[in-house]
């Protein structure tokens, strides 16, 4: 009941039409910004708690990405906002046409652990520039940043406007069982489907940022020490725990001791490969993300890595070779520090084997040649693509972010994300200075040749 009179009273707030003004929204966009800035060192204490994330890290991959975010929001929103004409075919004349964007409404946002700053805020934040109330649940995975999201987004706004509840399974069903005008997703993709499932009893709109088998192609040596650094920073950042990550290796045969002795200078001079983990190496979330890893590293494979500390949820950067598409490790999204390396002899047979599992959330593809890039580009489906890096597609704001198939639906980031949460309105004014009678009875066959050349 607490939930349904949460929801029930920002629906009340929302047919007020005060989220539909402009100035409230840059206003209250300018205050979410400055409560994190206030708060960044509770954010950094809280995330550090949860997962080891270092401030650093936290900064480089959560609350700079959500600055840019409120920055870009807030410069752009009245064009984003504002009427867009387009024009008008010639059977409407004389008629204006135009789009109207209007918040959806009432908003719900369930968030993942993994980036639990920037999952939950910053599709709060193209909710808030839509013009939409929200009720954001935060990861219980992650209690201490859920926590301190509730703690400084409950004290700064009101219940009726913008709200975070906590909780863990019970509460999110809880609140799935509501009628919302939109709901935002983010985490696996078991989860997405009971979540879609879940909207389409009120065929409620949703966007699900969901996660896959992302593959990075490797097909040539040039470059082939940063190739491995760059592979390396993005698949053992956040300890492998990020949806974006580069999953699986895809290495031309004739290159891959090359690469993997490339990659393998670049683990022993980046990161600790002992128990002893270092500040600036993410610790797995929990104990049973901790088992479930641990399973999938098969100890004949191992070229480099494979230590545990059970105790500290640690697991080492940890590189696995002499795998094929019907190893364990290569059923599901990996989601941690542990990086098969498949090769091909035939690009062809690659693309086929990578085509043969779900759509992922990314590509990525290290290559000088075009032709082969354009190739796979072209035959295989993701989310986004990178090429000659990894992950650093996040960081332009101009590129909308989301999946495809079972890696995702919807996208957002930036203007994106501002449509994501929008419904826009098609409007024809027309003018009653003229009005041929084509169109009435009676219907002649003269009426009908001059409707065929008009339409």
């Amino acid at each position: 009941m607490e939930y349904y009179d949460i929801l029930q009273s920002q629906k009340d707030y929302f047919s007020t039409n005060n989220t539909k003004d402009i100035n409230f929204r840059i206003k209250n966009l300018k205050h979410l910004k400055a409560i994190i800035i206030k708060n960044e060192k509770k954010l950094y204490n809280a995330i550090y708690e949860d997962i080891g994330k270092s401030e650093f890290e936290t900064y480089e991959t959560e609350l700079s990405t959500i600055y840019r975010e409120l920055d870009t929001a807030i410069k752009k929103l009245k064009k984003w906002s504002s009427k867009k004409k387009v024009k008008t075919n010639i059977v409407n004349f004389p008629a204006k046409s135009y789009i109207i964007a209007e918040p959806l409404g009432c908003s719900l946002i369930i968030s993942a652990w993994n980036y639990p700053y920037q999952l939950s805020l910053i599709p709060s934040i193209s909710a808030i520039a839509a013009g939409n109330t929200v009720i954001l649940k935060p990861s219980e995975l992650a209690p201490k940043t859920s926590e301190i999201i509730a703690e400084i987004i409950n004290n700064s706004f009101p219940k009726n406007y913008f709200h975070v509840i906590e909780g863990a399974v019970k509460e999110t069903k809880d609140l799935l069982s509501l009628r919302y005008d939109k709901i935002f997703f983010t985490g696996s993709t078991e989860v997405g489907k009971l979540v879609h499932s879940a909207a389409s009893q009120n065929l409620t709109p949703v966007t699900l940022e969901l996660g896959g088998k992302s593959p990075a192609f490797i097909l040539d040596s040039k470059k082939i020490n940063i190739t491995a650094q760059r592979i390396a920073w993005a698949k053992f950042l956040n300890a492998g725990q990020t949806c974006v990550a580069p999953d699986y290796i895809v290495i031309d045969k004739k290159i891959e001791i090359e690469f993997l002795e490339a990659l393998k200078y670049n683990i022993n001079k980046y990161y600790r490969l002992d128990s002893e983990k270092s500040d600036n190496y993410t610790r797995i979330i929990n104990q049973r993300h901790f088992d479930r890893l641990s399973a999938l590293i098969d100890k004949k494979h191992i070229f480099i890595g494979g230590n545990t500390d059970k105790e500290n949820l640690y697991i080492s950067p940890t590189v696995l070779r002499n795998i094929d598409f019907s190893h364990q490790i290569m059923k599901d999204e990996i989601f941690g520090p542990i990086l098969p390396i498949i090769t091909f002899n035939n690009l062809d047979d690659a693309i086929k084997d990578v085509k043969s599992i779900e759509k992922p959330l990314s590509l990525y593809i290290f290559s000088n040649n075009n032709e082969k890039t354009n190739k796979i580009i072209n035959e295989l489906s993701f989310g986004g693509c990178c090429i000659n890096d990894a992950v650093m597609q996040l960081s332009n704001k101009n590129l909308p972010f989301g999946g495809v198939g079972h890696s995702g639906m919807g996208r957002y980031y930036g203007e994106y994300g501002f449509k994501d949460f929008s419904n826009f309105k098609s409007i024809l004014h027309k003018s009653f200075l003229f009005e041929p009678n084509i169109k009435y009875l009676p219907y002649t066959k003269q009426k009908l040749n001059i409707i065929k050349r008009i339409l």
